[in-house]
This record gives C-alpha cells, sequence and structure tokens, in this order.
C-alpha cells in the first residue's frame, strides 16, 4: 500500500498546465483576471467552501486514462476496495499532497488539496477493477508489450464488468495476437464506451450499421462549405483553420472506420 500512495502523490504533484475551462471558471465568478489566476489560487482559493475546490480544480485532477494505468501497471490483478479509499486518501492529505499548477506565464504555483479532491480523484482511478485471469493471460502476448500498461487500465473499465461484454474484450485480445495495430485497444475501448454493445453476437450484428453511419458522416464532412463573408475568410484565415479541423475530424473517422471493418472481419473468423 505504501508503495500505492507514493505513487498516487507523485501522480498528484506532477505540474499540470492550467485549462482554459479553468480560466475562464475563475473569470467569471469570481471577476478575476485572466493572467491572475495563479494568484487567486495561492491567495483565495485556501479561503472557499470544499465544493468550489472541487469544482475550480476538477479539470487538473480527474484522472486521464494514462493515470489509470500507472496504477494498472502496480496493482496487476489486484483491486483496491472502496472501503480502503478513505484511508488512501487521508494518508494523501496528511502528507501532505500538494498541487504544482503551472500557469501561462510559466511560472509554478503551489496548492494542497484538500480530501474532497483527492478523494474524488481516488474514486475516479478504478482502483476497484480487476483482470479477469483469461485476459491476464493474454496480455502477457508479445503483439502487446509496447501498450501492455495501458491495456491493463483499459481492462480494469467499468464497461468490462458484465461478462457476456467482458467476452468482447476476450475475443479481441485472442484474434488480434497477429494482426495488434498500436491504439487498437483505445480504438476498442472507444467502440464498447460509445456504443455499449451487450455481448459479441450483438457486436457483430451492429457493425454494419455502425460502419454504413460513419461512411455517410464522412461523406457529409468531406463536402466542402462555402463560406459565407470571402473578406472575413480570407483577412482571418477562418477556412484554413476550419478545414484543418474538417480535415483532422475526417482521418479520426477514417481511422475508426478502418477498425470496425477489420474488428468486423476477425469476429467473422471466430
Amino acid at each position: 500500500m505504501h508503495e500505492l500512495i507514493d505513487t498516487l502523490a507523485e501522480q498528484l504533484e506532477r505540474p499540470k498546465e492550467v485549462p482554459s475551462r479553468l480560466v475562464d471558471h475563475v473569470w467569471s465568478t469570481y471577476e478575476i483576471d485572466r493572467d491572475a489566476v495563479g494568484e487567486f489560487l495561492v491567495t483565495r482559493l485556501p479561503d472557499l467552501e470544499d465544493y468550489e475546490h472541487e469544482l475550480i480544480l476538477s479539470p487538473l485532477y480527474t484522472p486521464k486514462l494514462t493515470d489509470q494505468a500507472l496504477s494498472a501497471e502496480l496493482l496487476g490483478q489486484a483491486s483496491v476496495a472502496e472501503t480502503e479509499w478513505s484511508g488512501i486518501v487521508q494518508q494523501l492529505e496528511s502528507r501532505p499532497t500538494t498541487g504544482s499548477i503551472l500557469t501561462s506565464d510559466g511560472k509554478i504555483y503551489k496548492v494542497p488539496l484538500r480530501e474532497v479532491v483527492l478523494e474524488r480523484y481516488i474514486r475516479l482511478l478504478r482502483l476497484n477493477g480487476s483482470i479477469p485471469d483469461t485476459v491476464w493471460v493474454l496480455l502477457q502476448q508479445e503483439a502487446f508489450a509496447e501498450e501492455r500498461t495501458l491495456f491493463k487500465a483499459i481492462a480494469r473499465r467499468a464497461i468490462w464488468e458484465r461478462a457476456p461484454r467482458a467476452a468482447i474484450l476476450k475475443a479481441f485480445l485472442e484474434w488480434s495476437q497477429d494482426t495488434y495495430l498500436a491504439g487498437d485497444g483505445l480504438r476498442l475501448l472507444s467502440v464498447a464506451e460509445d456504443h455499449r454493445p451487450k455481448d459479441v453476437a450483438y457486436l457483430v450484428k451492429r457493425l454494419p450499421q455502425w460502419q454504413e453511419a460513419l461512411r455517410k458522416e464522412i461523406e457529409a464532412a468531406d463536402d466542402p462549405k462555402p463560406f459565407f463573408v470571402e473578406q472575413i475568410r480570407d483577412s482571418h484565415g477562418f477556412e484554413r483553420d476550419q478545414r484543418q479541423r474538417e480535415e483532422d475530424r475526417i482521418a479520426e473517422k477514417q481511422d475508426e472506420l478502418v477498425f470496425l471493418s477489420r474488428l468486423q472481419e476477425a469476429l467473422k473468423r471466430r
């Protein structure tokens, strides 16, 4: 447990850049200049209520999948029961655990993290998740070596808690041992969490419909729209910026379509 506490503290104390969402919230709620947010976090935040702490700092201290991967790598197949979370939070708070917040001017501001922020972070880490033996064995295959740590976090996500849906993850690992491409784990997780297929049979049935919907979205996005004011377009570069965003969005959807096609072919061979 001590090693887990140290790992969590290191994650939480790593410098984090202030996102625009936090700046906008502080500016609109507390009438603080955007370039004074760092000073606000040091001088005003300590006097605010717990709910305000959580609301202000949640954009910084919401664990991403990469954060979940660090604890997943440490825990392996083990899990930490919810009854133990309060003890972890208390230990982190008593250290104390201090956030390092990096503002746009390059300055770092130190902010002690309260119980309410730590509690939320621990709750979202999926420490109570687990990895079934069958999935654990499959993850040891060489094909998954480069992304194995991330895959352990993927395997612990709540989406796989139901056995019929967990069978999708197992089937995916079985067929992709020889065809796995970097990022496939994230692509599968996206499909599972976006569409929530109830089992393998449902997934096989729905894949053609999802592919067709994606093709239509790609075709629609690939059809350029005329800019409504030519002068604004030329002077501000709106067309160029919009085109780049559209191209990125089309590329993402094309990547998803290719993955769905590969997934469909693989599941047909089962």
